[in-house]
C-alpha cells in the first residue's frame, strides 16, 4: 500500500474523530458522517443515524476512500510528486472530487502555474453559510505548504485576504467595523509596522478612515 500518512495526518488534524454519526449542518440529516469524515463505508453503503464506529475502523474507512480519490487521480495522467499527491488527496477529501475535478486546478497544475493552483484551492474556505472559517484557511494553508514543499525554485506565496479586502473597500459601515475589530485584535507593534510600511509618504487613507469613524458615531 502506498504511504498516505502526509494526508492522513492532515485529514485526522482538521476532521477530528466522531465515534457517532453526525446529520449535515445544512440539511440537519443525509449526509451523515462519523470517523474522520467518512459518509460511506467501503461497499458504497451510507453512514446512516445513529451509526457508530471505532478509531481503529474510522482509519480503515479513511485508507479506503484515500486510495480511491488517488486513482482517480491517476486517471488524470498529471505529473505530481509525492507532497503534491499527498496534498491534493488531503484537499479533496475535504471538498468532494466533482468539485476538484471540474475547478480550473488541473489546467492550472498542468501548466505549473502555482500562483493560480494556490488561488483556486485558497477558493474552498468558506463553511455552507459562505462565511470564511480559520479552519478551513489553516487547513488549506497547510496543504498548500505541502502541494510546494518541493518546488525548486520554491514558491512564496500569501494568501492575501487583506489586500483582497483593501482592493474591495467601499468605506461602508460594515467594512468599517471589520476593520476597527481586526485593529482590536492585532498586535500593536504588528500594527505599528503595518502602518509604517503601508502609510510610506502618505496620511491619506488614515485620514479617511477616520473621517469615516467620525460620521458613524455622528450618526449613531
Amino acid at each position: 500500500m502506498k504511504d498516505y500518512r502526509p494526508a492522513v495526518e492532515l485529514i485526522r488534524k482538521y476532521e477530528g474523530f466522531n465515534e457517532k454519526a453526525y446529520p449535515d449542518p445544512m440539511t440537519g440529516g443525509a449526509p451523515f458522517t462519523f470517523g474522520f469524515g467518512s459518509q460511506y463505508y467501503p461497499d458504497g453503503s451510507p453512514v446512516l443515524k445513529n451509526h457508530c464506529c471505532t478509531e481503529q475502523k474510522a482509519l480503515e474507512y479513511l485508507l479506503h476512500e484515500l486510495e480511491i480519490i488517488d486513482s482517480l487521480l491517476e486517471k488524470e495522467n498529471i505529473k505530481l510528486d509525492y507532497c503534491m499527491n499527498q496534498a491534493l488527496i488531503s484537499f479533496i477529501h475535504s471538498i468532494g472530487w466533482e468539485p476538484f475535478r471540474y475547478s480550473e486546478i488541473l489546467d492550472d497544475i498542468e501548466n505549473e502555474e502555482w500562483s493560480d493552483v494556490v488561488e483556486c484551492m485558497l477558493q474552498w474556505i468558506f463553511d455552507g453559510e459562505n462565511k470564511a472559517t480559520g479552519s478551513l484557511l489553516k487547513r488549506r494553508k497547510e496543504e498548500i505548504d505541502l502541494f510546494l514543499a518541493d518546488i525548486n525554485p520554491i514558491y512564496d506565496y500569501s494568501p492575501n485576504i487583506l489586500l483582497k479586502a483593501f482592493r474591495n473597500y467601499t468605506g461602508s459601515q460594515q467594512e468599517i467595523e471589520a476593520i476597527q475589530e481586526l485593529e482590536l485584535l492585532t498586535n500593536p507593534y504588528v500594527l505599528a509596522s503595518f502602518a509604517n510600511s503601508f502609510n510610506w509618504g502618505r496620511t491619506s487613507w488614515i485620514d479617511d478612515l477616520l473621517e469615516q469613524d467620525r460620521l458613524i458615531n455622528a450618526w449613531s
